[in-house]
């Protein structure tokens, strides 16, 4: 058994493509007993009806997916855990980065994973979840408890049919992503626009290459290779275009009136470059502005 905190896009992607019968998402206290009921549309062939039950008391699961918002994660494992043993691999589907190390501090002896995923999922209306962009899963230890179960959970998501690989430095995947997520996430938040769209306006040529030299000395100090800021927005700049006319998750979090992630992107960098000195003044901006925008 598979069991699932966080029923939002990603969580349902899993949900749909894993073997049925062999997931169950998990309540948050209080929550209603009633199945999660929608209808899935895959990349190929038609939507179905996916009907994904609660974890029953009592269930011992052999894996957990933790799939919430990166704010909500640390909350919402202090609730799960108590009743799912110690043994049971964890692995976290945060974007960003902080909230994995949360987790790991507070849970030391438990096998904590972390994955990173190209994977695309939304949810255009209510019972519709989609499989939006075909992505590729890496997973990987974040603590020495979950290095025994790195290959096992590997194959384990793999049985969803994705692509899934194992990853002995999910750490630098985590990094890759959130170089990403910086360049990308807020600015399409603040200009309310699509990926590629950023690519073109003002605000985002007026400080795209102040960011990326900030990221550029970052790099060093997080214990990352460093990478020249030319090169880090030309990957920011091939995502965007390849994924053009997607919302980014900020974006579509600040249209629905959620709390963004932005506290675990470009917070995230800034709060580092306080640490060591390193001046962020552009990432403390892109930050204060989609907070505003809350």
């Amino acid at each position: 058994m598979i069991a699932i905190l966080g029923a939002g896009s990603l969580g349902r992607l899993w949900a749909a493509t894993l073997p049925a019968g062999q997931v169950a998402f998990v309540p948050r206290p209080g929550q209603a007993p009633a199945p999660v009921c929608y209808r899935f549309q895959p990349i190929d062939g038609e939507s179905g009806s996916t009907i994904i039950p609660w974890l029953q008391p009592g269930q011992s699961p052999d894996l957990l997916l933790v799939t919430t918002k990166a704010g909500n994660t640390l909350e919402a494992l202090k609730a799960a855990l108590p009743s799912i043993a110690k043994q049971t691999p964890i692995v976290l589907f945060q974007n960003g980065l902080g909230s994995q190390q949360q987790v790991t501090e507070t849970w030391p002896d438990r096998p904590v994973l972390a994955a990173s995923t190209t994977e695309g999922a939304n949810r255009p209306a209510p019972g519709l979840t989609v499989h939006a962009g075909r992505g590729t899963t890496w997973v990987g230890a974040l603590n020495p408890a979950g290095d025994p179960s790195v290959e096992w959970v590997a194959q384990q998501l793999a049985s969803s049919g994705l692509m899934v690989h194992p990853e002995h430095d999910i750490l630098a995947r985590l990094w890759q992503k959130l170089v990403i997520n910086a360049g990308i996430n807020a600015f399409t938040a603040i200009l309310d626009c699509p990926n590629g769209e950023i690519l073109t306006q003002p605000f985002y040529l007026q400080w795209i290459a102040p960011l990326c030299e900030e990221i550029s000395r970052l790099l060093p100090a997080a214990g990352q290779p460093q990478q020249a800021p030319e090169d880090l927005r030309e990957t920011i700049e091939a995502v965007a275009r390849k994924t053009a006319a997607n919302t980014s998750s900020m974006r579509a979090d600040v249209k629905a009136g959620r709390t963004t992630e932005i506290d675990f992107i470009n917070g995230y960098l800034a709060r580092l470059g306080h640490q060591h000195g390193i001046p962020v003044q552009v990432n403390q901006m892109l930050a204060e502005q989609v907070q505003q925008l809350n």
